[in-house]
């Protein structure tokens, strides 16, 4: 007799029940059971439907369910598998493949799949049943076959969970292609000047491009800059709500309603390892000028200006971002307001520099200088008296003063001076 029977794939099953029925007596059954096919497969998929009321109705090309062509070609294959004695059963991939990749596309999970499928087996083995107590089928080869039934099962939800699988990364990238999308919109300068958020979507099409990904457009945003700790870093998880694409070089981020209770601390704890910058929050249609400062920090941050190491918020660093950002106007005004410096030397014009700046920050007399400087207070009177014999009355415009304090803070912040 043939090796090959019911039950693992590729097994021999040796000393099996099911191998010392007669050859005759297994085509018999096999043949009646391949009659009953078509009508069983319509008695599964009508109580798979009364069981389950709410089980959408797919159909071909042909118009035919596709349930119950999936149920069919199940029947046949595991049918086949008995007649033919070969040792691994023949599936039609395709068929359950797709089933998993329905659920999959339609937010389901396989748990009701299974259940079906299950059911599936139990009606099929009743009759199954009658087949083999008709063709004098001994019980304990009716049982092996019984296991090999649902063992055949395991074989077929493998396939619908590949499907399913498929279904998930497929939905998981269009959902990463359409938010890419829907930032790229959101951060484009080509924009009409609203704050409305509403008038925003409705002017651009932006309310659609949020509907495709689930995202409720807020009324203010901010935008991050991410700097990957290593090249194949996970993504942060930022949570629900924030944007994120990590496909561009330096990651970015869009936070909705960033003042929102307890956002910053939710964020703080997701960027552990990360570092980068959060720009300031805007309205949602000026979200590209949270990004312009949020890329001018990081700038800074590469330049050694600005803390590194870490996810700053630009709006706790708006004097360097303001005073370093504009980098040539104020290295301009800054040749302008000191030219008086030039004469000086270095070291002496630092000193007075530093003097300068006290004193135009505490508006102090000179113990109040020398104090923050931590000189003595003879020494402060000596400079303020150079610093006016060099800027004359200029000292006493409060627009010049303006200009001066802006200049030498500026100094400061890039290390130029000490601080007090």
């Amino acid at each position: 007799m043939a090796d090959g029977a019911p039950g693992s794939p590729g097994s021999a099953y040796k000393g099996s029940a099911w191998r010392d029925v007669p050859p005759l007596q297994v085509r018999r059954f096999a043949a009646l059971a391949l009659e009953e096919v078509p009508i069983l497969a319509q008695d599964i998929l009508r109580e798979i439907r009364a069981e389950y009321p709410g089980l959408p109705v797919v159909l071909d090309d042909s118009g035919e369910p596709m349930a119950l062509i999936g149920i069919r070609r199940a029947l046949e294959g595991f049918v086949q598998q008995l007649a033919t004695r070969e040792g691994r059963p023949r599936y039609h991939p395709e068929v359950f493949q797709e089933f998993g990749r329905g659920e999959g596309l339609h937010g389901r999970s396989l748990d009701s799949l299974q259940a079906i499928y299950r059911l599936g087996v139990r009606l099929a083995w009743r009759r199954l049943a009658e087949i083999g107590q008709q063709t004098e089928i001994p019980p304990p080869a009716m049982y092996e076959l019984a296991e090999s039934g649902f063992e055949y099962l395991d074989g077929l939800v493998d396939q619908s969970v590949r499907g399913y699988a498929e279904a998930a990364a497929r939905q998981a990238g269009e959902r990463l292609r359409l938010q890419r999308k829907l930032m790229e919109l959101l951060l484009s300068e080509r924009r009409p000047d609203t704050s409305a958020a509403s008038a925003l979507g409705a002017e651009n099409g932006l309310d659609e491009r949020a509907a495709r990904v689930g995202w409720q457009l807020p009324e203010r945003v901010a935008v991050g800059v991410l700097l990957r700790p290593a090249r194949e870093a996970v993504a942060p998880a930022v949570g629900e709500g924030v944007l994120l694409d990590m496909e561009a070089e330096q990651p970015r981020m869009v936070v909705p309603d960033p003042d929102a209770a307890g956002r910053p601390e939710l964020l703080r704890r997701a960027m552990t390892g990360w570092s980068g910058a959060i720009g300031p929050p805007v309205p949602l249609a000026d979200a590209a000028k949270s990004l312009r400062w949020a890329e001018a920090a990081v700038a800074l941050m590469g330049r050694g200006l600005l803390p590194s190491g870490e996810v700053l918020y630009c709006t706790e660093h708006t004097e360097a971002l303001v005073l370093l950002q504009p980098e040539e106007l104020i290295e301009d005004l800054s040749r302008r307001c000191l030219a008086p410096l030039d004469h000086c030397g270095p070291a002496h014009g630092r000193r007075l520099a530093e003097t300068l700046l006290a004193w135009l920050e505490t508006r102090g007399g000179a113990p109040e200088v020398a104090t923050r400087l931590g000189v003595h207070p003879q020494t402060v009177r000596y400079r303020l008296r150079q610093i006016r014999e060099l800027w004359g009355d200029e000292v006493d415009d409060p627009d010049r003063r303006f200009e001066l304090e802006l200049v030498l803070r500026a100094r400061r912040l890039r290390g130029e001076l000490g601080r007090a």
